[in-house]
């Protein structure tokens, strides 16, 4: 499991008080892409500028079950649940002292840039991300 955390800051938070739900999606995305680098031995500048892919999101799910606020330390944790040709599915799940936050299921897709179409996973990719695998 990929661990990371989030301090909440200002800039996260809405007018309530509470972190404003597009910033979990930021936060979502960060993990995704430090998990890409730190894990997976891939950076999303090698990805997208040097392999000429991307990595869509095709879905995302997201389930708030509790307010952040201000000062709060997010613990994000990324497991792969699901491994295909071209895709992978992420889950991940924040919490504070155990108390789930949120959690969020990721679907992505690996592209070639050359036409945005599907294409398998390069295999040492393949190979580190199913080393990850729940």
């Amino acid at each position: 499991m990929f661990t990371k955390q989030e301090l909440i800051r200002f800039q996260h938070c809405d007018p309530a008080g509470i972190v404003f739900y597009p910033r979990y999606v930021e936060m979502i995305n960060a993990t995704v892409e430090d998990w890409f680098a730190e894990a997976i031995g891939f950076d999303f500048a090698k990805i997208h500028v040097e392999m000429q892919s991307a990595i869509p999101v095709v879905s995302l799910q997201v389930d708030f079950r509790a307010p952040c606020r201000l000062g709060d330390l997010l613990q994000l944790e990324l497991q792969v649940e699901r491994l295909g040709t071209s895709s992978v599915q992420l889950s991940i799940v924040a919490s504070i002292d155990r108390d789930v936050k949120f959690a969020a299921r990721v679907n992505l897709v690996h592209i070639s840039k050359e036409d945005y179409r599907p294409r398998p996973w390069p295999y040492a990719m393949r190979n580190s991300i199913g080393l990850h695998l729940e």
